[in-house]
């Protein structure tokens, strides 16, 4: 389902995706990426209806209206844009946030102990 979000992204900012197809495509990904549901998630049982049924629903619609074609290129574009691009960029972020965690126990253990 990640793969398709993506691919519809590039489907609504691609020129040669039909305008209909662009439009729904293009409030789908946005409504998916947003953070703010329809209905929150908080609310018993129909807080999940929305991510468990409206939103695949909703990608389905997308994805129809999208000529296979192009969908095929779209979801191979997607699959290229989730593969890390810098290793040693990650690497150096995660040790950065173990330097960190170790400094604030650090900063813990001296003050309360």
């Amino acid at each position: 389902m990640k793969r398709d979000v993506v691919a519809l992204w590039l489907a609504a900012r691609s020129p040669s995706t039909p305008m209909a197809a662009k439009l729904v495509a293009g409030a789908v990904a946005a409504y998916a990426l947003s953070p703010i549901d329809l209905i929150p998630d908080f609310i018993p049982v129909l807080g999940y209806l929305d991510d468990l049924l409206i939103v695949p629903l909703r990608i389905a619609l997308a994805v129809w209206l999208i000529p296979d074609h192009l969908m095929v290129e779209f979801r191979a574009e997607a699959v290229e844009l989730a593969k890390p691009e810098n290793r040693p960029m990650a690497v150096a972020i995660v040790i950065l946030w173990i330097a960190g965690c170790l400094a604030a126990a650090a900063w813990c253990w001296s003050k309360f102990l």
